[in-house]
């Protein structure tokens, strides 16, 4: 754990506030970290003598050069996890270094914790992200997932439901937005990473439908808090782990065929329009060459606010901030030009179905 990067650290943030040379040495009584560079890689025969004896060792002026390697001054032992893992040096007279040298060494020992505490939060996002990765995989390895879940002493269970986070312009770190991700959750019912710097996903395990639903809204509620400019996509429930592939999917899809003003969207509810975007090409050609016309296309805005709003005149007049006879006229012209009428539920759906298949063609022909 005690590393020549924590060791050097150690050394420049103690040396400048102590005004004193400051010497650490590893398992083996190397110096490792020095404010003298050219002492690094000596061996330090009073380290030695700390690391077997596990007692701190003074060595006054009269002994200089009776321990190899040392200088006057105080040499304590390192301790973490109740083992000595190195021994920190403190050149000057030792009369004076009594009761700073124990400072030093809390404050040493204070820092190789953090230091490791850190690590460890590293490697276990880095393992999540690993186990996320090998879940969106068209045919996952479930040895390989169960293994790094065990290392992490994690057990996702059925229900599963998928989110995923489209985040920009964040200032937040990946580690503190999966921190405060994982305490709304809770770390036992969720598996939470990075996909990539902007995409989060979030994986909800055991929940029931309304404990899924309050927790969803905690943490829409938190991302607001945080003022992040993000659109959330979740999926339908699955119970088993192969499909994590297809919910991961199914939220992508969701993302890119809703409304960009919409910032968090259910795949359910968007799921006929997706079907749409999953048929083959020629069919929605053929289809909407067939239904799509000049009139349409010109009132198409007004149709979709109609759609939305359930086929409500009065609702749909007040959105659009249109005098109510005006939208009438409109619904009656697209009928009396198309022979749909947007008023009646079936001749609606298909009108929606023409709109939907016409936007993903354009989306389709932009791309290319």
């Amino acid at each position: 754990m005690l590393t020549r990067e924590i060791a050097q650290t150690i050394v420049l943030e103690t040396s400048l506030r102590l005004n004193r040379n400051i010497n650490i040495m590893d398992e083996k009584g190397i110096i490792i970290g020095s404010g003298d560079p050219s002492r690094i890689d000596d061996i330090h025969e009073g380290a030695i003598e700390v690391l077997k004896s596990g007692e701190t060792l003074i060595i006054p002026f009269n002994e200089k050069g009776v321990w190899k390697g040392a200088h006057p001054g105080i040499n304590l032992p390192i301790e973490f996890q109740d083992r000595i893992v190195g021994v920190i040096g403190i050149t000057g007279n030792p009369e004076e270094l009594q009761e700073l040298g124990g400072i030093v060494k809390m404050i040493t020992e204070l820092m190789i914790k953090e230091k490791f505490i850190a690590s460890q939060l590293e490697w276990k996002l880095r393992t999540k992200e690993m186990i996320i990765e090998e879940l969106l995989k068209s045919y996952p390895s479930n040895s390989n997932i169960e293994r790094w879940l065990n290392l992490i002493g994690l057990k996702l269970q059925a229900p599963f439901i998928t989110h995923v986070i489209q985040m920009t312009d964040r200032t937040i770190t990946n580690q503190t937005l999966t921190n405060k991700i994982e305490e709304i959750i809770g770390e036992k019912h969720s598996l939470v990473g990075f996909i990539n710097i902007n995409r989060m996903f979030i994986a909800f395990s055991g929940f029931t439908q309304q404990e899924s639903d309050k927790k969803l809204q905690k943490i829409y509620e938190e991302l607001k808090k945080l003022k992040l400019k993000f659109r959330l996509a979740y999926s339908t429930s699955f119970k088993s782990m192969s499909k994590f592939n297809q919910s991961y999917i199914d939220c992508d899809l969701a993302l890119q065929i809703s409304d960009e003003a919409e910032d968090i969207i259910s795949f359910a509810e968007v799921e006929p329009k997706a079907l749409i975007y999953k048929i083959d090409r020629a069919w929605g050609e053929r289809f909407t060459n067939r239904i799509m016309s000049k009139t349409l296309l010109k009132y198409a805005d007004t149709l979709e606010v109609f759609f939305k709003n359930n086929l409500n005149i009065q609702q749909t007049a007040d959105y659009l901030y249109l005098h109510r006879n005006t939208l009438i006229y409109q619904l009656s012209k697209i009928e009396k030009e198309t022979g749909y009428d947007p008023k009646r539920f079936k001749d609606a759906l298909t009108l929606q179905l023409a709109l939907w298949s016409d936007k993903k063609l354009k989306s389709e022909e932009n791309a290319n």
